[in-house]
């Protein structure tokens, strides 16, 4: 069934509180999902950049459209996201001194709504963040403004400081995860705490609610074209949540592995092991006309044709341009300018000849 997971667990007899290695992992889980989808997305872009190169430039939109998708169906119908259903835990108010309503029945809207944006809105500005701070230090490293520019100043002053904002956002982390393990609080993470809910197991009637909920859905009869619209559209979605929640469950070690493989401390390791020699010409390249023609002199840009100024070449395929050129390109259409292969500004080589 796609609502209780691929393999549940028994509540010990301690109570119905999570462990700390199950909360952790369920926050693990969708972590290792967006990498290795990052990377098939990439290399579907770098095979065909005409066909697949939108996916690359939008894919932190697309996919915080999906998991937006997937964490609204897994809210509304197990009280829970993806990831928390995924470990047999569901969300419960907090305060709320009655008896717990089943998984089935939804968490009250505010809790609902609060839920759904921290789950989807904070991980996506956080990346966009990071991402902004990446651009501004290579900004800074090539000088692009003049040294004396109030731009310059502030993102000098923010670089400056964005590492001890992280330090103490990652750090309000660690203390909740160490207070949680102490029993000392209730949620492992603050986001949770911030939308009102903290994580229980799931019983044995919540399993068995979730069971009737998902045959009734799938059984009952409609006769409305409206209604028919409607439940098809559920039996979709539904359909895509369970081909990701089995997927997973088959395929959260491989993701993993994928996330390990790519990061950045195994790159060394990962050059020496895969070194091949170059490749030839991409075959786009003979259907499509680049977007710049190479000149005949060598020393000519093939972007401004004049002669090159602060020589810079694009590691992703050895073609040398001016500096200035380069980086707009780049900047707009993160692609090279003459193979089309996707490319990002840390791409930029600069190259020093013998007489300067």
């Amino acid at each position: 069934m796609a609502e209780v997971g691929a393999h549940l667990t028994a509540a010990p007899a301690g109570g119905d509180r999570p462990s700390v290695f199950e909360a952790v992992a369920q926050d693990s889980l969708m972590a290792a999902v967006k990498p290795a989808l990052q990377h098939l997305v990439k290399v579907l872009a770098e095979s065909n950049p005409a066909r697949y190169g939108f996916l690359w430039h939008w894919f932190d939109e697309i996919y915080v459209l999906l998991d937006l998708l997937l964490q609204q169906h897994y809210l509304a119908r197990c009280s829970a996201s993806f990831s928390e259903n995924f470990y047999s835990l569901k969300r419960i108010p907090m305060g709320d001194g009655r008896q717990q309503a089943l998984a089935t029945a939804g968490l009250p809207k505010r809790q609902h709504w609060k839920s759904l944006l921290l789950l989807v809105l904070i991980p996506y500005l956080k990346g966009k963040l990071e991402k902004l701070v990446s651009s501004l230090r290579e900004e800074d490293e090539y000088s692009i403004h003049p040294p004396s520019s109030s731009w310059k100043r502030f993102y000098r002053a923010f670089l400056a400081a964005y590492p001890y904002v992280n330090m103490t956002w990652e750090g309000w982390f660690l203390v909740q995860q160490l207070c949680y393990i102490l029993g000392k609080a209730e949620h492992h993470s603050p986001m949770l705490k911030l939308a009102g809910v903290h994580l229980v197991r799931l019983t044995a009637e919540d399993i068995q609610a979730l069971e009737k909920k998902w045959a009734e859905t799938t059984s009952s009869p409609t006769h409305s074209f409206t209604s028919r619209v409607q439940s098809a559209l559920r039996r979709a979605l539904g359909g895509i949540a369970f081909s990701l929640s089995t997927g997973l469950s088959v395929s959260v070690f491989f993701l993993q592995f994928l996330d390990w493989w790519y990061s950045s401390e195994n790159q060394e390791t990962i050059k020496s092991l895969t070194a091949l020699p170059t490749p030839p010409p991409p075959v786009h390249l003979e259907q499509e006309p680049s977007p710049a023609v190479l000149p005949s002199l060598r020393t000519v840009c093939p972007l401004c044709r004049k002669v090159r100024v602060n020589a810079t070449a694009l590691a992703t395929s050895g073609f040398v341009f001016c500096y200035r050129c380069a980086y707009s390109y780049v900047k707009a259409q993160q692609r090279c300018p003459v193979t089309g292969y996707a490319t990002e500004l840390q791409h930029l080589v600069k190259l020093y000849s013998p007489e300067s």
